[in-house]
């Protein structure tokens, strides 16, 4: 089953849409008929893995809010701090520092740039 985000004229994901399978790889066909831009997505690719051992696709699944970076050809996630940077290798945004792995559960405080344990 194939997937399309449709992009607006800012490159930013405003739906996605599934697709007939034999529509795997016609993003253009598809553009090309409706009058509007479409990328393919696979809701089996985040953080530029394949979650079932396959290729990739575009980084990062496809959400609405989500921009398509055509240098990259990627899907990036809106960014959730300011404070937050992006990651090249699977672009998504990682935290000035890195969440706690002592099991517990943690909020990001933009103002402290702290992981504050959510009680």
């Amino acid at each position: 089953m194939s997937h399309f985000a449709l992009l607006d004229d800012n490159n930013i994901v405003t739906a996605v849409y599934r697709g007939r399978q034999e529509d795997d790889g016609q993003e253009q066909e598809l553009s090309n008929r409706t009058g509007q831009t479409y990328r393919q997505t696979s809701y089996n690719t985040h953080g530029g893995v394949h979650t079932g051992g396959g290729t990739p696709l575009r980084k990062n699944y496809a959400g609405i809010g989500y921009t398509f970076d055509p240098a990259r050809d990627a899907f990036i996630p809106p960014q959730p701090f300011p404070s937050w940077i992006l990651n090249e290798q699977t672009c998504l945004w990682n935290p000035p520092v890195p969440y706690p792995d002592d099991g517990g559960d943690y909020t990001w405080n933009e103002n402290t740039q702290l992981w504050l344990p959510v009680t």
